[in-house]
């Protein structure tokens, strides 16, 4: 499967055998390669500590990310869902300072391993941004076959049908094809978020982080994105952010809720399926929290 194959070039290997990054420098989590052909877009958080300097952002987070669904992060802000979503595809690491404990796997290949390339971590686990960031000086179709050319795996007599696949699955071939030479800044707030869903899915990821991609939208793009959320599904492990809580209960399978200790540490309160966290939650504070009383 070409999923496969993307997910064994993640990962370099230094010798013949698989080699497990030192547990002192990234927790309990081990690099095995040889499992590339499970591939299915499971992750799996274990311990995750997250910090910028000696601050410490997330703390102790364990988490199961089950694939092709979706899943929702919630909580006040600043408990560190965001900083989470970035350590997920080692995006957290790019500030300088910053840096990440435990272990997090996608199939059973450890993402933080010493074998392991951050850079095509980032293009088997895609990122979607609270503000739409198409690249300003490319047209619409460049901006979709951006990540096509950069890895060089797809021959230009094919990229045509790649564009325009990954244009349908974001749900706006039908609104671009007559325009594929204008400008990716010319189209409307909610085109573009979905232009950048449309270079996210091009390069054929096994996973979509998004971090409230509706946030700067108004209703009815929004309808349209959390429309296209659901459909990505069938196909995406879907890890979304996001403060409402009306769009998390209508979009996601499961949901992550999270608060912040006394130290403004980020943590894990509960997590389950998106129907029982807002209708009969274990914990008074996550009842709280999706009930409106706080947040």
């Amino acid at each position: 499967m070409e999923g496969d194959e993307k997910m064994l070039d993640m990962v370099r290997e230094k010798t013949n055998k698989a080699k497990v990054a030192p547990a002192s420098a990234r927790g309990t989590g081990e690099a095995q390669p040889e499992r590339a052909s499970e591939v299915s877009g499971l992750l799996s958080l274990g311990n995750v500590e997250a910090f910028y300097g000696g601050f410490r952002a997330v703390s102790n987070v364990s988490l199961e990310v089950q694939p092709r669904a979706v899943t929702a992060l919630i909580g006040p802000s600043g408990c560190g869902k965001s900083t989470l979503l970035r350590t997920i595809n080692r995006m957290h690491e790019t500030i300088p300072g910053a840096t990440v404990k435990g272990s997090i796997a996608l199939d059973g290949i450890d993402l933080y391993g010493s074998d392991v390339d951050a850079v095509r971590v980032r293009r088997v686990i895609g990122m979607v941004f609270q503000k739409p960031n198409p690249f300003p000086t490319m047209t619409i179709y460049e901006n979709v076959a951006a990540g096509l050319r950069l890895l060089g795996r797809t021959a230009k007599s094919e990229m045509d049908g790649v564009v325009e696949a990954s244009l349908r699955r974001a749900a706006l071939w039908d609104e671009v094809k007559e325009k594929l030479k204008q400008p990716g800044t010319s189209l409307s707030g909610g085109q573009q978020q979905r232009l950048c869903i449309a270079r996210a899915v091009a390069v054929q990821p096994r996973v979509l982080l998004m971090d409230e991609p509706c946030s700067a939208l108004d209703p009815v793009a929004t309808l349209k994105i959390e429309e296209l959320i659901r459909e990505l599904a069938a196909e995406y492990t879907i890890v979304i952010v996001t403060h409402n809580m009306q769009q998390a209960s209508r979009v996601s399978d499961s949901t992550a809720f999270f608060s912040m200790n006394e130290d403004r540490a980020g943590y894990l309160v509960e997590s389950g399926a998106t129907t029982t966290i807002f209708t009969s939650p274990k914990e008074a504070l996550t009842e709280s929290y999706v009930a409106g009383r706080f947040g």
